[in-house]
């Protein structure tokens, strides 16, 4: 089994790579993959969309203390959040895998909101 699942999430014609680590939480994302939905901001720290099903929490942590460029299921609103600031431990946060070039992804988003989210052949 790989450790972990590639994925690139698009912002216009601009691709940025990212990765899924090899749990059931994200691999629940990533089954649902491709879809593209609207990101919107949250708290100044984080960008933030539900997916079209809730996400599985088998074996998941209670929590976690994410950093810029993770990539995080929050169980107790459904939501999945992509940091671009750090923020403290929290309660009900899964690591779901990390985002490179952060800085640019956030750069695309200030034109667009809407994000495709893609598995690659890598």
């Amino acid at each position: 089994m790989l450790d972990t699942i590639a994925i690139v999430l698009k912002v216009g014609s601009l691709s940025f790579q990212a990765m899924l680590y090899n749990n059931p939480t994200a691999q629940s994302l990533a089954d649902q993959m491709p879809f593209t939905v609207e990101l919107k901001d949250y708290a100044g720290i984080e960008k933030i969309f539900y997916p079209k099903t809730p996400l599985n929490k088998d074996g998941a942590p209670e929590g976690a203390d994410p950093s810029v460029g993770d990539i995080m299921y929050y169980a107790p609103w459904g939501d999945v959040a992509i940091f671009y600031k750090d923020f403290g431990y929290a309660s009900g946060l899964i690591p779901l895998g990390r985002l490179e070039n952060v800085a640019g992804f956030m750069q695309a988003l200030a034109s667009k909101s809407a994000v495709t989210f893609e598995k690659t052949n890598k």
